[in-house]
């Protein structure tokens, strides 16, 4: 069955033989029913309420770092001459004459693409999308199709909720900039419900249950939840076995398909790329620990009807029917697997167990190797990367976008160290590795915005309205003051690095982990390792031909030490976000390495180096005004040679760079309704948060690569490759 194309008629065909004659059959259980599941609500809510010699380049800066703290300070290669060239070109340089363009293999008909970069190119986009056909999106007013996410993608202004009485939408967005790729990620669980629900002719339209919906969306939204998540199982509507709702679903299935290929561009222009995808969507019921994933195919070959959490209650169920239907097929049917949200796994979802809390077994993280290349660090509902606790951490910058509860649930318990942060969550890796010799947790990164509301790509803070989903409803109404939670954020983008915009060359990239994220700006970001690159490389017009000749880049493993005496260097350098004429970018403040290891004992280790830029540059921003002042970097870039590396101990490194300080979205909306703090009269409603012990006025946007590991034995095979 996988990959099998149905034709839209036979589905109307089958909508049609199984129509309800509309009438008195559901009339007298309807008033009964209401009772009845308010009732269950309530139970519901109850139920979770609280509950090293360094090099020396040609131009050095120094800055003054605490000797007591664990951000460290090298000697750095800075430019900050600003110079006019096209978005990402700045740290490309264009000798490139010795890097021939591999030809790329297509997996399904299209024309090859005219343009090809041999040093490859930042493809910027968002693989997070939900539209009307997501539950928690349908359930706060998103009428978003899939065609017009994708038409925003592209540029495009599409209406948002909330709607008048006679269809006109009250907002709308748009990007500044178009993306190069998106894919929609409706939640498998529940399509076919929502789609019934939502759908006159369909039967199930005037079941109780879909009564109840569209009556009362926000009960909704927690009891079919609670059916899927909770109970793996759909509700009485849905008929033996949940068949009717599984039919349903194949018609928002296959709108999703058809709107991927309208607007991928198959022609020789490789403008903009769509992917299939869907989002699998669990949770453990004991903590509320999110295990969220999103689902990539690389081509139009899929399975009939996506896998949802309560046809694969576990991720290793995922897997097997991934397995099943698409990837051990045969055909030219290919997925990946993205984790989403770690912030909010409780612990659950990188536990280095298996799925059932047995110790991991050689098989369960070779499956996870291979079908989890990538992990969303970013998104609408915070950052993954680092825990942090004043006075406990020592990385300030690990409290970007961290959220005050560490589950999906509503449970009030804070984060921890082991909640499920991608820093550890890589050394976790590579402790499973000293034992089995195999590491589950290789992961590169990307970013996205998780956006309910059907706008891939809408990460700026100046814009911001709220993401829909977890945040304010704005179903019925636009929400006075701030327009989301306080905790939440814009989110980010996914950057893949490949010759060209096609499904293959970008599903290439993820597989092979040449990907990084972003927190919303488009920075260009690059990170090479070697076991020799000359100190003065940063000043070498073809340094990134070289990057890829005499090393490896972000999200490879090292090759072997070529020597006794090598010790790890990298090739670091970024480019600060272009901007437009009239939103210019922000320029960076500093960029880093960090790095993670384990010792012979199997205790965990990292450490962050500044490695180039300057964290006491003096760039400041006026929190009520929003403007900014102080100096920057258009392009930073920096060789770091890891002098206290140790060839015994498995190693990850990777790059974050950081820009100068700027007004969160929060405090952007605070400071334009005139708030002053000291001045209650002035906080009026919706803006309490704007003086809330809890609210960050100040944000510094960022960016993350994927890592580069060292193992001091030889990778195994497959997918550890």
């Amino acid at each position: 069955m996988a990959g099998r194309r149905v034709k839209l008629s036979v589905f109307h065909e089958m909508v049609e033989r199984r129509k309800l004659q509309a009438g008195s059959r559901f009339g007298g259980m309807v008033g009964g029913a209401f009772g009845a599941i308010v009732a269950l609500y309530s139970v519901l809510l109850l139920s979770v309420a609280p509950a090293v010699a360094e090099p020396e380049p040609a131009m050095v800066s120094e800055q003054a770092i605490d000797a007591d703290s664990a951000i460290e300070s090298v000697d750095i290669v800075t430019n900050e001459d600003s110079v006019e060239v096209e978005e990402g070109t700045a740290i490309e340089e264009l000798t490139s004459a010795a890097l021939p363009i591999p030809s790329q293999t297509y997996s399904e008909t299209r024309e090859p693409c005219a343009t090809q970069s041999p040093l490859k190119k930042p493809f910027f986009g968002d693989l997070h999308v939900h539209t009307r056909y997501s539950l928690d999106a349908s359930t706060q007013g998103t009428r978003t199709t899939p065609e017009q996410a994708y038409q925003f993608a592209r540029g495009e202004r599409i209406p948002i909720q909330p709607w008048t009485e006679s269809g006109e939408a009250l907002r709308s967005l748009q990007l500044s900039r178009p993306l190069d790729f998106a894919m929609v990620s409706d939640h498998a669980e529940l399509i076919g419900e929502v789609y019934m629900c939502n759908t006159p002719e369909y039967d199930g339209y005037k079941s109780w249950q879909c009564i109840f919906y569209r009556n009362w969306s926000r009960g909704a939204f927690y009891l079919f939840n609670y059916m899927a998540t909770m109970e793996q199982a759909h509700m009485g509507q849905c008929g033996e076995d949940g068949e009717r709702c599984l039919e349903a679903a194949l018609l928002p299935w296959q709108e999703m398909q058809e709107a991927a290929e309208r607007y991928y561009d198959r022609s020789e222009d490789c403008e903009f790329t769509t992917f299939v995808g869907y989002e699998w969507t669990g949770m453990n019921g004991s903590n509320g620990g999110n295990l969220h994933r999103n689902v990539v195919f690389r081509n139009a070959e899929v399975p009939e009807l996506p896998t949802s959490f309560i046809d694969a209650p576990a991720a290793h169920l995922l897997w097997d029917s991934l397995e099943e239907n698409c990837n051990g097929v045969g055909n030219t049917c290919e997925s990946l697997v993205i984790p989403h949200n770690s912030n909010y796994s409780a612990g659950s979802m990188f536990s280095g167990l298996t799925d059932d809390g047995a110790p991991m077994t050689e098989e369960y993280a070779l499956s996870r190797a291979r079908f989890e290349p990538l992990v969303e660090i970013m998104q609408h509902k915070g950052s993954s990367e680092c825990f942090f606790q004043a006075g406990v951490t020592e990385d300030e910058l690990c409290a970007f976008e961290q959220l005050p509860k560490d589950n999906i649930a509503g449970f009030n318990d804070p984060p921890t160290p082991d909640t499920g942060f991608v820093r550890k969550v890589l050394a976790d890796g590579m402790v499973i590795e000293n034992t089995l010799g195999i590491n589950p947790y290789r992961l590169g990164v990307i970013a996205s915005t998780d956006t309910h509301l059907g706008t891939p790509g809408a990460a700026r803070e100046d814009l911001f309205l709220g993401h829909g989903g977890a945040g304010v409803p704005a179903e019925t109404e636009i929400p006075p003051g701030l327009p989301d939670e306080l905790e939440y954020n814009p989110g980010g983008l996914a950057v893949l690095w490949a010759h060209e915009n096609s499904r293959d060359a970008l599903f290439d990239a993820m597989q092979r982990r040449e990907t990084y994220g972003t927190s919303g700006p488009r920075i260009t970001s690059r990170f090479f390792a070697g076991w020799d690159f000359p100190a003065d490389l940063c000043g070498a017009p073809d340094r990134i031909a070289r990057g890829y000749a005499d090393g490896v880049p972000m999200g490879s493993m090292l090759p072997a030490r070529p020597g006794a005496q090598n010790r790890p260097t990298f090739l670091v350098a970024a480019s600060q976000d272009a901007g437009t004429s009239s939103e210019p970018g922000t320029p960076l403040q500093r960029l880093q390495v960090i790095k993670g290891w384990v010792d012979a004992g199997g205790e965990r280790h990292e450490r962050v180096i500044d490695v180039a830029g300057n964290a006491n540059n003096g760039a400041s921003v006026d929190v009520q005004s929003c403007a900014t002042s102080g100096s920057g970097f258009a392009d930073l870039c920096a060789v770091w040679e890891d002098t206290d590396f140790d060839p015994n101990e498995r190693a990850y490194y990777y790059s974050r760079v950081v820009e100068n300080p700027t007004c969160r979205w929060s405090q952007r909306m605070c400071a334009a309704a005139g708030v002053d703090c000291a001045r209650p009269d002035t906080i009026t409603e919706g803006y309490e948060g704007c003086c809330s012990a809890e609210h960050r006025p100040i944000v510094q946007e960022r960016a993350w690569t994927s890592p580069v590991w060292y193992s001091p034995t030889a990778s195994a095979a497959g997918p550890q490759e």
